[in-house]
């Protein structure tokens, strides 16, 4: 465990003795005759002359913002460098679609980077939410926080600094399409501000348009893919076993499952063949996928100061953003083992007179599934901040609330009830309760699960009218709030020989609330096997539940030298859910020359968990999955002894027949608080014989304790199978099998079952030059992750270590995601008069897919775990933007082209991935994008 007492005691003893210098009289800092502009720099709550702190910052202006072209934040900032892993973006169709975009520093998760407005926390985490005209810069904080802001700050901060006045009217339009003519873009907003002699007002409404493009339009996705089966190591023109014609595992074939035979109407036994994955499994990414979700958005956002005394000054911010959004995935596929529901012999469209238990068949008569969201975000914070007499001291004052309300329409889906009386016994177009016909039921149509499926028939369009009766719209409903009120003091304490002591003082209090409304007939029954009224996939739980905390803290700035200072920070934080923890921080800035800064910091994070992680209700997820048993034998055959194959016959024939498993998930009231430390370590260089030019290397190392995570279905079963049945992992408890040996059910919940520890170092060069021949600038910033390595741990025993940097491992197969070793971003620009043109590079390190290790994931399906072909490379990825513009008078046009040479995304299969064979949360999935922008000011 991470030892974090020493540093909590000194720094609590240096807040104490400036906190008593602060209160004891005298302390009042003396006037300086010259008046010197500070800022606050996010990192710290002090307000400074220096730009350039102990903690790292990367900072995008507004002018860069614009050249990118992007109608929403997530558009660019998930661009930079420092972000890896496997943040959600609207690329994220199988899982995603509500047009959010999130931001994980440092590949830690979204949940551990902070995201602020002004300074201010907000209700949410999709910084899509954030209304694009109003930013005027982006402060990104690579270094640990929760010092200075409390819980999540632990991968670093994002931090919004809106516009604080504009005056006049300005009006801007946009517009975007690929190079494929799809995925076209829209957008317009609208600004007006005023300013007085006692404040300012701006009001700004916006909206923009994205849509979809389908997995079918790119070469790429059109096929669901796999690297290797049961049968084969090769390629494989994979996709699934719930197809159009049907899987039924029946007696009386020399196979033990068949499917129709497209030509054959499906009324007699004869008509079904033996199955066979490669000609019959079915396609589900030409069908219905997304690599790019559509979204329309409109917000409108008001931010206003205005002086009511001396040295007192009201102010608000305030937006409302509304979102409709959609994801959309293959016809729904009917599994009777996993949804509880069997074909009747007694059902007149049963040719083959038995029970049949296992049927798989892609409803392609109910349409695509789609999932439609309509999302309300609304934030508002104001408050009163002044200053204290004539001295140094300023003070703040606010409250904050934040909502977000969210409908979720889940179309495609069909009444199981229902539906299993339409699958029972039936004769001359009746349903019965049992084989003896004599009890009707009323209002129920027998549905035919097994015959050849034509709407153009009579008989089709009858079946279609069966299934429209019992098809259901699944609504779900959530809300979230968050309440909060926030005291800040800052500034001057007393001189010392090198300088002023400075010091920042404030308490906060939140309250946060969610609750989530699930569609009756999809809440989950754990009695009756985790399955609910409609198919599996879709069952869930209610969650509501709240959470208060209340947190003092104090900063103070030390010049210990004319060239050395020391900020130290602690914040005490209360959660009604567990209690009280202390986080404190040590900063170091030592500038020995003009041009040279080494800095250095020490912060100990920590993350609480949230009302989800908490109290989240069960819920079902289909996770793809590789049998670990997949061809297992021993000496003797018969039944596995392995304690993850039971029910497996150990004589090489055994393989799975579904890539996808019946994962239960949820939240644990039992969790702890994530706990670690982060450290960095650099240097900033600005040379006086090269004007313009500045340079910063920062190393850094953060490491985690109790990482809040589910296992991982995958992890689960490998490290199992690593197991033996002397030795069996406590893992072997969470997953069940059934008689035949295939995968039943495996629990997942949330855990403290990881730690992390994550190194590297990020780099960062600009330079800036005027000359006759125009302005020109350039900069780079890259980072390289040496290590990304994570400890999977259950009940305090580590079973199992990732090694992660340079390597790709999606959540689904028990990772985190993407870990290029190298990441960066370059842009050159140039403007003089009238005109401006940019060039922006952003580049991608190859990396390896899967695992040799042998309780690791093996990229390769027809190989078993550890095998040296279980691992891949791919090569790096380079993208190319370019942008142009024109300004005549007050009218503003740009011009650009995304992805320049049309690069498509590396191709890691569907074992490996979960959407369209590739990495969409992290690479372009669209192709080569032109775009435009029209801004006018009035």
């Amino acid at each position: 465990m991470i030892n974090r007492k020493k540093l909590s005691a000194a720094v609590r003893s240096a807040l104490i003795l400036g906190t008593g210098a602060m209160l004891a009289p005298g302390a009042q800092a003396q006037e300086d005759a010259k008046t010197i502009d500070t800022v606050l720099v996010t990192g710290s709550r002090i307000m400074r002359v220096d730009t350039e702190t102990a903690s790292p910052v990367f900072q995008l202006e507004r002018e860069a913002i614009d050249k990118t072209g992007a109608l929403t934040i997530g558009d660019f900032l998930q661009d930079i460098p420092v972000v890896a892993g496997a943040a959600t973006n609207p690329a994220v169709n199988n899982g995603g679609g509500t047009g959010a975009a999130t931001v994980s520093l440092r590949g830690l998760g979204d949940e551990r980077t902070l995201i602020l407005v002004n300074g201010r926390r907000i209700v949410i985490r999709d910084v899509n939410a954030i209304p694009m005209s109003m930013v005027q810069a982006v402060e990104v904080l690579k270094d640990g926080a929760s010092a200075i802001y409390g819980s999540d700050a632990v991968g670093g901060v994002v931090n919004f600094i809106l516009k604080p006045n504009f005056d006049g009217l300005e009006a801007r339009v946009d517009f975007g399409i690929s190079s494929r003519q799809d995925g076209e873009r829209q957008g317009a907003s609208i600004t007006w501000g005023a300013s007085g002699e006692r404040g300012n007002i701006i009001i700004s409404a916006n909206y923009n348009k994205q849509d979809e493009v389908r997995a079918s339009s790119r070469a790429y996705s059109y096929y669901a893919l796999s690297l290797g089966s049961t049968s084969s190591t090769g390629v494989v023109l994979g996709g699934s076993s719930r197809a159009i014609t049907g899987r039924y595992f029946v007696s009386g074939y020399p196979c033990s499952s068949v499917t129709l035979n497209p030509v054959n109407p499906g009324t007699a036994t004869s008509d079904f063949r033996c199955w066979s994955f490669g000609r019959d499994a079915f396609n589900y990414q030409a069908v219905g996928s997304l690599q790019l979700t559509p979204q329309e958005r409109s917000g409108l956002f008001v931010t206003a100061n205005f002086g009511i005394a001396d040295n007192v000054t009201a102010y608000v911010d305030a937006f409302a953003n509304k979102t409709r959004s959609a994801s959309q995935i293959a016809p729904l596929p009917f599994d009777g083992l996993s949804d509880g529901i069997s074909l009747s012999r007694f059902n007149q469209y049963n040719v083959w007179g038995q029970d049949v238990f296992d049927i798989r068949l892609r409803l392609s008569r109910l349409g695509n599934r789609r999932y439609e969201y309509v999302t309300d975000v609304s934030q508002f914070n104001a408050g009163l901040k002044g200053g204290i007499g004539e001295s140094s001291w300023s003070w703040d004052f606010n409250v904050g609330y934040g909502k977000i309300k969210q409908e979720n329409d889940n179309q495609g889906y069909i009444d199981y009830t229902a539906l299993a009386k339409g699958l029972g016994p039936s004769r001359g177009g009746i349903c019965y309760t049992d084989g003896s016909f004599t009890t009707p039921i009323p209002g129920c149509t027998p549905i035919d699960f097994v015959g050849h499926f034509d709407p153009a028939t009579a008989a089709g369009q009858a079946q279609l009218a069966a299934l429209d009766a019992i098809s259901l719209d699944v609504l779900h409903q959530s809300m979230e709030t968050q309440k909060g009120f926030q005291a800040n003091f800052s500034g001057n304490l007393f001189e010392l020989g090198a300088g002023t002591l400075q010091a920042a003082v404030g308490v906060e209090y939140r309250k946060n609330f969610l609750d989530f409304n699930p569609f009756d007939a999809a809440i989950i029954d754990p009695n009756a096997g985790y399955t609910c009224g409609i198919s599996s996939e879709l069952c869930t739980a209610p969650t509501k539940g709240e959470l208060t905390v209340k947190e003092i803290y104090g900063e103070v700035l030390i010049p210990v030298t004319e060239v050395f200072n020391a900020l130290i920070g602690s914040r005490w934080s209360d959660y009604s859910a567990f209690g009280s923890s202390i986080n404190s921080k040590l900063g170091l800035e030592w500038r020995p020359w003009e041009q040279v800064l080494f800095r250095g910091t020490y912060a100990e994070v920590f993350r609480a968990p949230t009302i989800s992680d908490l109290y989240g209700g069960q819920f079902a997820s289909s996770d793809t999955f590789s049998d670990p048993c997949n061809g297992i034998t021993q000496t003797g055959g018969g039944l596995s002894t392995n304690p993850a194959c039971s029910n497996v016959t150990a004589n090489g024939a055994f393989g799975q027949t579904d890539t996808q498993l019946n994962a239960i998930k949820g939240g644990n009231a039992d969790l702890r608080p994530e706990e670690g430390e982060m450290i960095t370590v650099g240097f900033v260089y600005e040379p006086s014989w090269l004007d313009g030019f500045s340079s910063t290397i920062d190393f850094w190392n953060a490491k985690l304790d109790d990482a809040i995570n589910p296992i991982g279905s995958q992890n689960i079963l490998n490290i199992c199978f690593n197991s033996t049945s002397a030795d069996r992992s406590p893992l072997c408890s969470l997953f069940s099998r059934r008689p035949n040996g295939e995968m039943e059910i495996i629990f997942d919940r949330k855990a403290n079952a990881g730690k992390y520890d994550t190194s590297g170092v990020d780099i960062g060069f600009e330079y800036h030059k005027d000359a006759w021949f125009g302005k020109f600038r350039a900069s780079l910033d890259a980072t390289y992750l040496d290590t990304f390595d994570v400890d999977v741990i259950y009940n305090g025993k580590v079973l199992q270590r990732q090694e992660n940097a340079g390597t790709f491992l999606s959540s689904g197969n028990g990772g985190l995601g993407n870990y290029s070793q190298w990441r960066a971003l370059g842009n050159l620009g140039w403007s003089k008069d009238i005109f401006d043109v940019s060039w922006t590079m952003r580049f991608l390190d190859g990396f390896t897919v899967g695992s040799t290790e042998p309780d690791g994931t093996c990229a390769n399906l027809g190989l078993p775990s550890g095998s040296p072909g279980c691992q891949f490379s791919i090569g790096a990825v380079t993208y190319h933007n370019l942008q142009a513009g024109i300004t005549i008078d007050k009218i503003k046009l740009r011009l650009g082209i995304d992805n320049l040479l049309d690069k498509q995304p590396p191709l890691l299969y569907e074992n490996n991935s979960l959407n369209g064979n590739t990495d969409e949360r992290t690479f372009d999935t669209v192709g080569r994008y032109y775009w435009s922008s029209l801004t006018v000011n009035f």
